[in-house]
């Protein structure tokens, strides 16, 4: 979230956009991809917690469970889907932004704030065996990697050193985490996603040249990735959620039908 709200303000408050339109069109185009993110965890969070509580009669105390689990804010705030927050139950605020409107220091933070949540992605790797959480945290580790190659490399016309020299950070050997090789060989990790078919072609004029690997050249893809089906949560009567019956849910459609 914190990578989402800096692409957010830094994009929406850019000055000379049209002078730097390359650094604009680098920051407004992984904004984009930024809210593919989001919406990828949360899924994996939504199917993480399906079934983790067994339905049951009122009665029966179904949601009783999930007074000893660590966040119950799943259970009683979003109805065991993903909320914006913190592992601990801090929800998201926008205090960390660091928008200041300079170009350079922007950028850095840009850069900090990737290498950082590469850190923290690989450490929640390394906490857990959920298949499904590692695929996502090894999906979001490659594209991640590509977000901080794209910011060193946009902060060199301004430094004395090549920035993308000191990457990765941390040093990942990306070929250890198992689920990762899929999108090293796909080429993922060389590709930046262009999400308009008429904007951000000035992103050309950062993104270029080889990874700092040395391990291929770098591309842009017009055009998204490929994506997959969002899951169908089911319904949860214990959690009133969608909080309609069959009947009522049948009627709706009938009106919208003939409307």
């Amino acid at each position: 979230m914190s990578t989402l709200m800096d692409c957010t303000d830094d994009s929406f408050n850019f000055w000379g956009r049209n002078k730097l339109r390359s650094y604009y069109d680098l920051i407004a185009n992984i904004l984009t991809e930024e809210l593919g993110y989001i919406e990828l965890v949360a899924a994996t969070v939504n199917l993480m917690l399906c079934e983790t509580i067994q339905p049951g009669a009122s009665e029966t105390a179904p949601l009783a469970a999930a007074v000893n689990l660590r966040n119950t804010h799943h259970f009683i705030a979003t109805a065991q889907t993903a909320f914006v927050g913190n592992s601990m139950g801090a929800f998201g605020h926008g205090d960390s932004v660091f928008s200041s409107s300079n170009l350079v220091p922007d950028r850095a933070h840009n850069s900090f704030l990737e290498c950082g949540a590469l850190l923290y992605k690989i450490r929640v790797y390394q906490m857990t065996t959920n298949p499904v959480a590692r695929e996502m945290i090894a999906c979001l580790l490659v594209h991640g990697g590509v977000h901080a190659t794209a910011y060193a490399k946009a902060l060199e016309p301004f430094m004395a050193v090549l920035m993308r020299k000191l990457l990765p950070i941390p040093n990942i050997e990306k070929s250890n985490v198992l689920e990762a090789r899929e999108y090293e060989n796909m080429g993922v990790g060389r590709h930046l996603y262009r999400f308009s078919p008429e904007d951000y072609k000035q992103i050309i004029c950062i993104w270029r040249g080889l990874l700092p690997s040395g391990d291929g050249e770098l591309e842009m893809v017009d055009g998204p990735p490929e994506g997959r089906p969002v899951p169908d949560l089911p319904e949860l009567l214990e959690e009133f959620a969608p909080g309609l019956v069959p009947e009522e849910i049948a009627e709706i459609v009938k009106k919208f039908a003939t409307s």
